[in-house]
């Protein structure tokens, strides 16, 4: 049984929409894309008369040398925000199909789902933020498509282990796609479970230059998963979703200058999360510092929502998770730099507007 089998038949024999800079390559007269033959009279104008490439070949062909994949396993979104939807739009019947979740966990699996009219199953991690895979397994339905599992967690920052994500891989075969969410994976230092590819096709996975790499504004993300997912999404994407300033960022980031600078920052981030964990326990109102694997805290306090608008009073924005389940009395604490993270232990400290 192939991965495609999975995917809705109506998507499977879509005729995709054949943008100009698809059809034809090459060439110095462009005359075939209803393209001003002027530039935009505005710094940094060149070249943005013209559409960008669909899928742009040197940001392609980086990402997947710097995931150790080959090139035609990726494909690259705005955002992973825009492989989450286009997956659930690929696989899910509305009204018919279904997903799972594992609550407390990024709301955007769920939002996906339900815009597309496709059911919502939970499987929530157990007390101690662990990912339960027995319990996932049994809350497999016929109608589930896809199993979303993100590792490191957002909010919690747990790490689900390489031999679960393959019992999971290896156990849903045939039945659902297993998509791991990676947005936060450089801040864990694990092994990624795009190695799994390679034996199971019902793999995806979910990058993005939005955290480690300093580029939230720009939008850039990747799915990486066997060609044949990437040929199935790639009928169904917006024919130009990436803006070439966003292209042009994404390339400088991960030139040999902005990698080296890439591992300063992450080392940074790294030293900072040490020291915030190990000052926070013994702040005022602190509850518990959950363990992290990427760039933020989840932190429980005796109370969450006067120490939420507390900071906000000294200008410190953290992210209240109070809604989620099992965090309610949680917030979410950025790892910041030296500085930033000084100011949120200084207002805790004082339990006053400092």
């Amino acid at each position: 049984m192939s991965v495609l089998d999975l995917a809705r038949p109506d998507i499977r024999a879509l005729a995709p929409y054949s943008s100009a800079r698809m059809e034809a390559q090459g060439g110095t007269v462009l005359l075939n894309a209803n393209e001003s033959s002027r530039p935009p009279n505005i710094p940094g104008g060149d070249g943005l008369n013209r559409y960008p490439d669909p899928q742009p070949r040197a940001l392609v062909e980086t990402l997947a040398e710097l995931y150790g994949c080959d090139s035609d396993r990726v494909l690259v979104t705005r955002g992973s925000d825009e492989a989450i939807d286009l997956l659930v739009r690929a696989f899910c019947r509305a009204g018919h199909d279904a997903v799972i979740v594992s609550p407390p966990t990024f709301g955007m699996y769920a939002v996906c789902a339900r815009i597309q009219d496709a059911a919502v199953i939970e499987s929530p991690l157990d007390a101690s933020g662990a990912l339960p895979p027995d319990a996932l397994l049994a809350a497999v339905t016929p109608a589930v498509k896809l199993v979303f599992v993100c590792t490191p967690n957002n909010p919690t920052g747990n790490v689900v282990p390489l031999d679960v994500l393959s019992r999971l891989a290896r156990e849903l075969a045939g039945r659902a796609v297993l998509v791991v969410d990676e947005a936060y994976a450089e801040f864990s230092g694990l092994p990624s479970a795009a190695t799994l590819i390679d034996t199971y096709d019902n793999v995806a996975v979910l990058r993005t230059l939005s955290k480690a790499w300093s580029l939230a504004g720009a939008r850039v993300g990747a799915l990486i998963a066997r060609p044949e997912v990437i040929g199935l999404l790639r009928r169904i994407i917006p024919p130009y979703p990436l803006p070439s300033p966003c292209v042009d960022a994404a390339l400088g980031a991960l030139s040999y200058e902005g990698r080296r600078v890439q591992r300063h920052h992450v080392n940074e981030i790294l030293t900072e999360r040490a020291r915030m964990l190990a000052e926070l326990p013994g702040v005022p109102g602190v509850r518990e510092v959950l363990p992290s694997h990427a760039n933020f805290l989840a932190v429980r306090f005796d109370d969450a929502a006067g120490t939420y608008r507390r900071l906000l009073a000294a200008g410190v924005v953290v992210r209240d998770i109070t809604r989620y389940p099992g965090l309610s009395d949680a917030l979410r604490i950025t790892i910041g730099t030296g500085n930033e993270n000084d100011r949120v232990l200084a207002v805790l400290r004082a339990g006053e507007v400092a």
